[in-house]
């Protein structure tokens, strides 16, 4: 049983209420995981939507966006009659492609000139097209420079905690790295416990502690930082033996920030870790060394690697 010795935080906003093997509330990547029910979703929301999406899926929902388009004012082109562009060839879908092809030059303002609307109605529809033609590549031009200039942190955490001895007694450790080539300018760090307890009804609560780290702020980062909480008197898992905190039902929360040369600004970035990631009596690997000309060298696949102590 964990006897809470250490003075609890206010919630950092997650909520008290929990259940049994609740979900963290914030991933390892630092996205949500809360699941949102009944929120309204506005015009205001299409440019955090799209910021927010991969580029694989950025890129799969233009293309697919592109080609409905052109496929809809192909269809249009037929139902007005395609004489109005072009002369029929008297396949319907040697028709449709030709419609088909022609809304991709207008909407692109291409304009190869073998094809052009002869009809007013084709010329008011073509028109119509154009415009929502510009319209759409300014807006994806627009989203575009926006997810390059984000100020966005690039930071990799280690896949795992480890408890270990140090310095007389025993340390709670994770260690991160840029992984750009940037230098990292006084990153500070903020780590909160969230522990999950049953209490005296049965119910499950949630309980928060800031825990104190050996340092929360360096000057800058070339290489790789491990954050240490010391586990002393005034810790939350002073009385744990090293087996009862890898069982705890608990997690980390993790916020560092940092001056970002790539951007000019301070960015942000989160994460969370689950006590079953804990390994123990270990201590990391290096991570860095020497080549023979005297340059340091940082192997990024070392990040997460233990030994034996």
């Amino acid at each position: 049983m964990l006897k809470i010795m250490a003075k609890k935080t206010k919630d950092p906003g997650f909520g008290y209420k929990s259940a049994k093997n609740v979900k963290g509330t914030i991933n390892k990547d630092g996205s949500s995981n809360i699941i949102h029910i009944n929120r309204k979703f506005g015009v205001d929301d299409l440019y955090s939507f799209f910021i927010s999406l991969t580029w694989f899926q950025f890129f799969v929902i233009v293309v697919l966006s592109y080609t409905v388009l052109n496929i809809f004012f192909g269809i249009i082109y037929i139902l007005i009659g395609i004489e109005q562009i072009t002369p029929s060839t008297g396949d319907t879908f040697r028709d449709f492609l030709n419609g088909f092809f022609f809304s991709a030059q207008t909407l692109t303002t291409v304009g190869y000139g073998g094809i052009a609307p002869k009809g007013l109605t084709a010329n008011i529809i073509a028109a119509f097209e154009a415009l929502i033609g510009l319209v759409s590549f300014a807006f994806v031009t627009g989203l575009l420079y926006g997810r390059f200039s984000r100020p966005k942190a690039a930071i990799r955490f280690s896949k795992n905690l480890i408890v270990r001895e140090f310095n007389g007694g025993r340390a709670l450790m994770f260690r991160l790295m840029n992984s750009r080539k940037t230098i990292m300018i006084e990153p500070k760090v903020t780590v909160t416990l969230s522990l999950n307890q049953k209490d005296e009804n049965g119910q499950y609560k949630r309980s928060f502690f800031a825990l104190d780290l050996e340092r929360n702020k360096i000057m800058y980062l070339p290489t790789v930082w491990t954050v240490v909480h010391i586990i002393d008197e005034k810790s939350p898992l002073y009385d744990l033996s090293n087996k009862e905190i890898k069982n705890l039902d608990a997690g980390l929360y993790i916020l560092i920030q940092y001056h970002e040369e790539s951007f000019g600004q301070t960015v942000y970035q989160a994460t969370s870790y689950k006590f079953s990631q804990v390994e123990t009596d270990v201590k990391y690997a290096p991570s860095s060394g020497f080549d023979e000309e005297g340059y340091t060298v940082l192997d990024h696949d070392k990040l997460s690697d233990v030994e034996k102590l």
